[in-house]
């Protein structure tokens, strides 16, 4: 059983905590995501399972073996790095084959066991190519094949898709997921990219200032967010400040919003997603002014402002005959949305 398991892990850098005492297990096949801002520990976490950093206290497990001590090159780990890190006097064929060299392997395996490697990612025609000739997107597949050469108990993918563009990193995204799923490889990817995390991830692991802030698949977190920071970090929410009342949620500013069907008592923060809301031009609902409207093509972005506190809306375009089309900044309308769908948050 191919595994990995963190057991207090704790990194400290003098009197700043740079992760501070994580535990998450890993199972055979699956694919965990550690997603947060910059400086939130994420990539020390992940450089501590490769052995680059020693953590100040803890320990990383292996398939149940204790190997916080041991040196990179003996963990069986491929850690894929953000830059690709590509040898550029090498072909695509020896820089895969690179690591297999490093570990004795007879020359006839390696090349055979390289080119297995690039079928894998669909490059083995450019086996003899040279990574300045490469796009970025085929540099990034044979850093991925290079790790898979390894055939490692762990699999380490630090930010995989920052170096590419829009469209590029959709497809990318895709093959690595595809891979990981097909070969069964137990991964743990450092992303500060939502979609990536959302999309890709069997499990998320959401941290903030060192600490783990909430952990859970992607449902989880977007559906049922623990707290404010959970909410609006992960997709888009609208997090509005305020008390709960008898009758809803008052908001800083006096607008009385409709109960929320969960969340805490004394609960600070209300929270609605942007596509749970639906603009109407008169009818029931919360009354408000519209501000700002954004064409994003298949969807429509409004800005409606309830007093002063501003709500964003997010619905498909409107078509001519539509009873929205022709809408303007400045007009009066109102919004609604399930009491289901909004949630009452803590800090």
């Amino acid at each position: 059983m191919k595994s990995l398991e963190l057991v207090n892990i704790r990194k400290v850098y003098g009197d700043a905590v740079a992760v501070s005492d994580m535990n998450m297990t890993i199972s055979q096949g699956e694919l965990v995501s550690l997603l947060g801002p910059s400086g939130c520990g994420k990539t020390t976490t992940l450089r501590m399972v490769a052995g680059f950093i020693a953590p100040t206290a803890g320990s990383v497990l292996i398939n149940g073996t204790d190997v916080t001590h041991l040196a990179p090159y003996d963990r069986n780990t491929a850690l894929v790095f953000q830059s690709y890190a590509l040898f550029p006097h090498m072909t695509v064929a020896q820089n895969v084959a690179f690591g297999l060299e490093m570990r004795k392997v007879g020359r006839a395996e390696r090349e055979a066991q390289s080119l297995e490697a690039l079928k894998r990612v669909r490059l083995d025609h450019l086996s003899d190519r040279y990574p300045r000739q490469l796009s970025g997107g085929q540099q990034q597949r044979v850093a991925l094949a290079r790790g898979l050469v390894l055939n490692p108990a762990v699999f380490l993918l630090d930010e995989p898709l920052s170096n590419l563009e829009a469209k590029l990193r959709g497809e990318v995204r895709s093959e690595i997921r595809s891979l990981q799923q097909s070969l069964e490889l137990t991964t743990l990817m450092v992303t500060h990219d939502q979609e990536e995390a959302l999309t890709m991830s069997d499990r998320l692991v959401l941290m903030e200032a060192g600490g783990v802030r909430q952990a859970g698949t992607a449902q989880d977190l977007y559906e049922r967010p623990a707290d404010a920071f959970v909410a609006d970090f992960v997709g888009r929410s609208n997090v509005i400040e305020g008390g709960a009342e008898e009758a809803g949620f008052r908001t800083a500013c006096g607008t009385l919003l409709p109960p929320a069907a969960s969340g805490e008592a004394g609960a600070r923060f209300y929270a609605i997603r942007p596509e749970k809301i639906s603009i109407v031009r008169d009818g029931e609902g919360v009354e408000g002014a519209l501000r700002e409207i954004l064409y994003l093509g298949a969807q429509t972005e409004y800005t409606v402002m309830l007093g002063q506190t501003p709500v964003t809306v997010i619905a498909a375009t409107p078509g001519p005959d539509d009873a929205l089309a022709g809408m303007r900044s400045g007009e009066a309308v109102r919004l609604r949305w399930s009491s289901a769908d909004a949630r009452l948050l803590n800090a």
